[in-house]
């Protein structure tokens, strides 16, 4: 069964960066889409980013700017560049690699104020 590994999360001031990973326990050439989401206490789960095989990209709004999706077929990993962190991006981040693919554990991220 693929497993998803998330990384990368912590405790950082509002204004400062982190870099979130999704490792894959398989190739991941094939996945066309390969998504962010976070899930802050009290909220649904809500979308992030994705990126596509080709490469396009498409972020909602509350991070434009700010946050960079990537991925690595060869590592069969994807990334979550996340600069100017603010308090409201307090959230626990997961990866999906595309349906039927169980959710990883996620990795938590605050952002103290």
């Amino acid at each position: 069964q693929v497993q998803l590994v998330e990384s990368g999360g912590g405790l950082v001031q509002a204004g400062g960066s982190l870099r979130l990973s999704c490792a894959v326990s398989r190739s991941i050439s094939s996945i066309k889409t390969m998504s962010w989401f976070r899930q802050a206490p009290g909220k649904q789960r809500e979308l992030v980013a994705h990126i596509n095989s080709g490469g396009s990209r498409i972020y909602v709004d509350s991070v434009k700017g700010r946050f960079t999706i990537s991925r690595d077929n060869a590592k069969n990993t994807m990334y979550l560049q996340m600069n100017s962190l603010k308090p409201e991006d307090t959230a626990v981040y997961y990866c999906k690699a595309g349906p039927g693919v169980p959710w990883g554990q996620g990795t938590q991220v605050t952002v103290s104020s």
